[in-house]
């Protein structure tokens, strides 16, 4: 299973993860360290639908509009560590420069990894999320640097926490630097119903601690707490091996550029498996 869930731009899911089944290698004795035990990837077309309630409270601050997006995603597994990403391309249809700078074109990536201390549970936990609005000419850059978990439960859930220092690389006048810190995890179960295969995810980030001054800077509607929440919860169903679909409840609270006001959006999304 994917490693990681991720994101999305201030408004972009991302991550919206999960729902591609990672393959176990081979067993080999003389395989090397860089021979994967597990492995997927895939391309998706996802369509986001804020809800109307978000729409109206965000009018005047960090406006929210539906849109398409394109996806890309993939992840690898070794005995030592394993790593996740995805390269989101939002509005691709439209021009970089919109009217309504809702509708610009956008970008959104990210990459995470778990580097295993050992035979134990725990991780060195790394990732960075990269976000892009060519018609506001923006950029965000965002870095986690921490410690990881992961558990799998004798009913087959598997449950990936993290804890770490942020750091954020910010263009123009935006705030960089350090940023406090993020916890969250990574979550999934697949089960079986009606003679079909399923999966339900869950992605969760708390960022804490934030500083002032990125608040001030990033949140001209402010103030913005120094807590921030960011996530999704996905239901998805695998009709054959090649493709997955599902729909994912995106959830957000002082973040996203929007400050106090909840976020919420439903996403739909067809994923094409190649590995």
């Amino acid at each position: 299973m994917p490693i990681s869930l991720a994101p999305c731009h201030r408004v972009s899911l991302a991550g919206l993860l999960l729902g591609a089944t990672a393959l176990p290698a081979a067993a080999s004795d003389d395989a090397s360290a860089f021979t994967p035990q597990w492995s997927f990837a895939n391309a998706s077309i996802n369509y986001l639908d804020w809800s109307d309630g978000t729409e109206a409270r965000t009018a005047s601050n960090a406006a929210k509009g539906d849109f398409f997006y394109l996806e890309l995603e993939g992840g690898v597994g070794f005995d030592w560590g394993e790593f996740y990403g995805f390269y989101d391309f939002e509005n691709p249809q439209n021009d970089m420069s919109e009217e309504d700078g809702r509708d610009n074109r956008r970008s959104a990536a990210k990459v995470t990894s778990h580097i295993y201390l050992g035979d134990t549970p725990f991780s060195l936990y790394f990732h960075v999320y990269d976000f892009r609005d060519y018609g506001f000419d923006s950029e965000e850059q965002d870095r986690i640097a921490g410690l990881g978990y992961r558990h799998t439960f004798a009913n087959g859930l598997w449950f990936k926490p993290f804890i770490g220092k942020a750091w954020v690389e910010s263009d123009g006048n935006s705030y960089s630097g350090e940023n406090g810190y993020m916890a969250g995890w990574v979550l999934g179960y697949d089960f079986e119903a009606f003679g079909e295969a399923f999966s339900l995810t869950n992605w969760h980030e708390q960022t804490f601690e934030r500083d002032d001054e990125y608040l001030r800077r990033n949140y001209v509607n402010g103030p913005a707490s120094e807590v921030g929440t960011n996530g999704a919860v996905a239901l998805w169903w695998h009709p054959i091996e090649e493709i997955t679909t599902g729909v994912q409840y995106r959830y957000a609270n002082n973040k996203l550029g929007t400050a106090g006001d909840y976020q919420n959006a439903m996403i739909y999304t067809v994923k094409v498996n190649f590995l």
